[in-house]
Parts: C-alpha cells; sequence; structure tokens
C-alpha cells in the first residue's frame, strides 16, 4: 500500500461510503452527510462534492468514519 491517498472524487467517495454501510442523511449546498450506526457507535462524516477532494480533507473523513486507508482502497 503505498503512502499517499487516492485521488478521489466527492461522488466517489459517498459511493465508497455506501458500500462500507454509510446511509446518506442530507446534503446542504455541496456538502453530503453520511452516517453508519453498528452496535452502540456512530461514525458520521460530511464530503464535499469536489471533482478532487484533497488529501487533508480525505484523511479527516476516513478518520471521522474508522476506516483506514486500505479500506478505502478496497471499497473503491
Amino acid at each position: 500500500m503505498s503512502r499517499h491517498l487516492p485521488a478521489v472524487s466527492g461522488r466517489r467517495l459517498i459511493r465508497a461510503l455506501r458500500k462500507a454501510g454509510f446511509a446518506v442523511l442530507r446534503q446542504k449546498g455541496s456538502h453530503v452527510a453520511l452516517e453508519k450506526k453498528l452496535g452502540g457507535q456512530c461514525w458520521r462524516t460530511i464530503v464535499p462534492l469536489h471533482r478532487e477532494i484533497r488529501p487533508g480533507t480525505l484523511s479527516d473523513i476516513l478518520n471521522q468514519s474508522g476506516l483506514s486507508k486500505d479500506d478505502l482502497m478496497n471499497l473503491l
């Protein structure tokens, strides 16, 4: 696995998160809120609908969603 995060669009990231069990809660402008409940845990994150999400933003989304870089690569 490379150290770098992949270049991914907001729509593609949302598709990957939905495969991981996230559901879309709402959309306000160009930002989509997603949530996943599993047992007693709840993960929430906001994904911007940009053509390419910046690496820092993508890293924060992964932290908020409880996914690793490897998990993301498998979902894409």
